[in-house]
């Protein structure tokens, strides 16, 4: 795996990555930590302990900071099932049905009255929610992404986030993919092509410099 992921750095013309630089207005963006996607019960889980132990440090961090947290969810609904695509391609999310016990944020990570919830159907935090006009009336101008997949969610998220023009910062640590392989060349491509990728210290020591 390290001989791929020296092979693929080389292949971006542009060498390193050019920083993109984080704003002073941002928000922290919780992808799909539900209990559909981490609860060994749920027929769509994995294992996502060290990233979710991260995660709630990010949040420590970012509540202290009086910065805003957005987790999102996925929740189907069943009338729709037939038009959605990506239903149609993995049928195993039919699981995520709106009312559904998986559809809940990950009981390690407990939203605070005050949070946003975000319910989506697809992949991106951003597509067919009200998600950017939310933060534009925040006044938000980055996102620190955390939560899974990194290859499939996390980095729709991505993409959307800075279209919409909300520079992104994913941290490492707090995101997470079935595959090794999938998370480091997702991160080094969003890295190449759309944000920023941050440790969590650089993250923490970020978000200890806004002020509130």
């Amino acid at each position: 795996m390290d001989r791929m992921i020296a092979e693929l750095r080389q292949s971006y013309p542009c060498g390193e990555a050019r920083p993109l630089g984080l704003g002073r207005r941002p928000a922290v963006i919780v992808v799909d930590f539900i209990e559909g996607f981490t609860n060994p019960e749920s027929p769509l889980g994995g294992s996502w302990d060290r990233e979710i132990e991260h995660t709630a440090s990010l949040l420590a961090g970012a509540r202290e900071a009086g910065v805003p947290v957005v987790y999102t969810t996925v929740e189907l609904r069943s009338a729709d099932l037939e038009r959605n695509l990506l239903y149609l391609k993995t049928p195993r999310i039919g699981a995520l049905l709106e009312g559904s016990r998986w559809t809940g944020v990950d009981h390690r990570l407990p939203p605070r009255d005050d949070d946003v919830i975000v319910s989506k159907q697809h992949g991106s935090a951003f597509f067919g929610t009200a998600l950017a006009s939310q933060l534009q009336v925040m006044g938000v101008d980055t996102v620190l992404l955390a939560g899974c997949v990194t290859s499939g969610c996390v980095r729709a998220s991505a993409v959307d986030a800075a279209q919409a023009g909300f520079r992104p910062g994913v941290v490492r640590e707090a995101v997470g993919d079935r595959s090794p392989l999938a998370n480091e060349t997702n991160l080094i491509d969003i890295e190449q092509r759309y944000g920023d990728v941050l440790s969590l210290e650089q993250a923490l020591a970020y978000l200890s410099t806004i002020d509130r």
